[in-house]
């Protein structure tokens, strides 16, 4: 008998997903870009009012804490995915919220930059797992005839959580300094209440997320063959193409998070002679607008992933990324019209290349391998973020401000010739009908 097919805000679901785990599901999105932009955006208050550290070593903590979170990233993802596939998806989503609540509640508590260092790879295991979690969860609720649609949303809800981070986190160290804190104690009570949120978030998951762990009756994997299958399912076109969709995917975020308010905000002091503070004013517009950009085309990826192949879906958003990342070598000023249009054309790169390759990522894999693979593509992803880091660091001080984005945008080139040249062996993912099977057995001459 055929289950009827349920559906939320439009996207159809899998069998036995509420909507109460859709919800949920999306407050997760909301929450784990908030929790991940606030980690970053809060460290120079953190230096410099809570720990005191000097301007001039800021950079270069800065560097190192990034650094320390991606190899703990690096080191784990696949783990968490294969974990996943053994353990359950809500158990996995749980416990990386309950670290993440743990890191921040450490975080302005730390006595020196090795504690801090340690701190941050607590944070980078639990981020982890609740990214993780996000991709797989999407292709275990949603149909796959709808995943564009339901990633377009997950995009909505990835930017509404950043505009939280960065318009209502940042502003408690001046409300609670209003109501007669010193400048620690409100910074150690906006730590306070990020733990608070993160802690809910872990009580939330566990209550309204189907868990959906891996229940075929083949044989029980060790821990590390699945981490190996994952590995070797690349081996399929394209999940291979997503790999590389991943990698390019989240070093586009990287860069624009880490080198564009850098930019602009030189450009401005030393160029245009403003004060540090009206240069990272306007920086933080332009790169708003990018945000926003991102925040209304993720609708726009969603339906194309839905309407033409997946694999031409990630090849149009590679191809936007190459022209608007190497479009920034063509910019003098910084300010002007010329870097909005650019602007426009990294946040449209940015949200497409993501939805594209996590809904490639979700057509290709089986269910029972699912946790795993996606595991290695946020591995992928995490590559791609401490490689764009190294080297978009040194090509920004030795080369041009520019560096970065044209690096970027010609790896996304590769990647998009690469898809180019394979699109027509990517194969969707089938899933075995066991009626045909048994129809098969009974149809076989001599079979009573």
């Amino acid at each position: 008998m055929q289950q009827e097919i349920k559906s939320f805000l439009g996207v159809k679901t899998n069998p036995g997903v509420s909507s109460g785990n859709m919800m949920v599901f999306y407050l997760t999105c909301l929450a784990s870009i908030l929790l991940g932009t606030f980690m970053n955006a809060f460290q120079p208050f953190l230096f410099s009012e809570i720990m005191a550290i000097p301007r001039s070593e800021h950079g270069v903590l800065s560097g190192k804490l990034n650094f320390a979170g991606e190899i703990a990233i690096i080191s784990t993802v696949g783990l968490w995915g294969a974990v996943s596939d053994k353990i359950g998806r809500r158990l996995v989503m749980t416990l990386g919220f309950i670290l993440v609540g743990v890191s921040f509640y450490l975080y302005p508590h730390a006595g020196s930059v090795n504690e801090l260092l340690l701190y941050r790879v607590i944070y980078g295991v639990g981020i982890a797992a609740a990214t993780c979690m996000i991709v797989t969860l999407l292709a275990d609720f949603a149909r796959d005839e709808n995943r564009g649609k339901a990633a377009g949303f997950q995009g909505i809800c990835n930017g509404l959580g950043a505009v939280l981070a960065l318009f209502v986190l940042l502003r408690l160290p001046q409300f609670f300094q209003n109501a007669g804190q010193d400048a620690v104690q409100s910074g150690i009570s906006t730590y306070n209440i990020v733990v608070i949120f993160a802690l809910v978030m872990a009580v939330f998951s566990w209550l309204g997320l189907k868990s959906r762990a891996s229940s075929h009756e083949g044989e029980k994997l060790p821990l590390l063959t699945m981490v190996a299958n994952g590995i070797r399912a690349g081996r399929d076109p394209g999940i291979a193409l997503a790999y590389g969709g991943a990698f390019v995917s989240r070093a586009n975020l990287t860069i624009v998070g880490a080198f564009m308010t850098l930019w602009l905000s030189n450009y401005g002091m030393e160029e245009a002679g403003m004060s540090a503070a009206d240069a990272l004013k306007k920086a933080g517009i332009v790169v708003a607008m990018a945000q926003g950009v991102a925040l209304l085309g993720a609708p726009f990826f969603g339906i194309l992933t839905d309407k033409i192949s997946r694999v031409n879906a990630l090849i149009i958003a590679l191809f936007i990324s190459f022209v608007g990342y190497t479009s920034t070598y063509l910019i003098s000023d910084p300010f002007g019209t010329a870097m909005l249009v650019v602007v426009v054309l990294i946040g449209l790169s940015e949200i497409g290349a993501i939805i594209t390759s996590g809904v490639l990522i979700a057509q290709q894999t089986p269910p029972e391998k699912r946790g795993a693979v996606i595991g290695i593509f946020n591995l992928s992803g995490a590559v791609g973020i401490l490689v764009s880091s190294l080297i978009g660091g040194y090509l920004f001080d030795h080369w041009d401000n520019s560096g970065p984005f044209v690096f970027i945008g010609l790896c996304a080139l590769l990647v998009a010739v690469w898809g180019l040249m394979v699109r027509h062996k990517v194969v969707p993912y089938q899933k075995p009908a066991p009626d045909d099977a048994a129809m098969a057995v009974q149809e076989v001459p001599g079979n009573p």
